[in-house]
């Protein structure tokens, strides 16, 4: 049976605020535009590191691009409380590997799990080092991601680790409605793919074949 990870969020946040606590939260971030709305929802409630760890992202100029709107949509954003900011280092060999075999596969299967595993193990890494007590991810806010994967995903990692995951489904409460909102409102980069080599190319050609 799916879980609606938006009301446990809600608990999760309602539990929060009962106890008056400001938790910190690692947050992998994918890319400025979905990270706007995460970053408003989330900045009163959380002390909030932003990490940038995409080594999917192809080709490198795309990852500096991405990156550099997510810096800027943070400096410039009214936010409650400052976010801190860490860049990932660009490993597109490590995407690669997890990727060999599964080449020829359609986006949303088993190759993209297995990216959403790649990048958030690196998270829960980040997140223990620094004595975070959340990580998530905001994947979650996009319509084309599988929420209950990720979320199956992080909760397996937390346990790993032995830290806290947020669950959540970011794109519920308009959520991904308000982050395009959001993009136009700052003039953010909104890429039509999702990072790798194969998105492009997939992008491209419903691009060829659009009616």
């Amino acid at each position: 049976m799916k879980e609606n990870y938006q009301i446990i969020l809600d608990k999760t946040i309602k539990d929060i605020q009962t106890a008056g606590k400001s938790p910190s939260l690692l947050l992998h971030a994918c890319c400025a535009p979905c990270s706007s709305y995460v970053l408003e929802y989330l900045n009163g409630i959380f002390d909030i590191t932003v990490f940038y760890y995409n080594p999917n992202i192809s080709p490198a100029s795309e990852f500096e691009h991405r990156v550099n709107e997510l810096k800027r949509l943070i400096a410039e954003m009214p936010l409650k409380r400052t976010v801190k900011f860490i860049e990932g280092e660009y490993e597109p060999e490590r995407f690669t590997e997890i990727s060999r075999g599964l080449e020829q596969l359609p986006e949303g299967g088993e190759r993209c799990f297995k990216c959403y595993e790649l990048r958030m193990r690196k998270a829960a890494e980040k997140a223990k080092a620094f004595g975070a007590d959340y990580f998530t991810t905001t994947l979650s806010i996009s319509p084309h991601k599988n929420a209950q994967k990720l979320n199956e995903i992080g909760s397996r990692l937390a346990d790993e680790y032995h830290i806290g995951y947020l669950f959540s489904d970011f794109k519920k409460k308009n959520g991904y409605k308000r982050s395009c909102e959001l993009s136009l409102e700052y003039g953010l980069y909104r890429q039509n793919y999702c990072g790798c080599a194969f998105s492009k190319a997939e992008a491209e050609k419903r691009q060829v074949y659009k009616p």
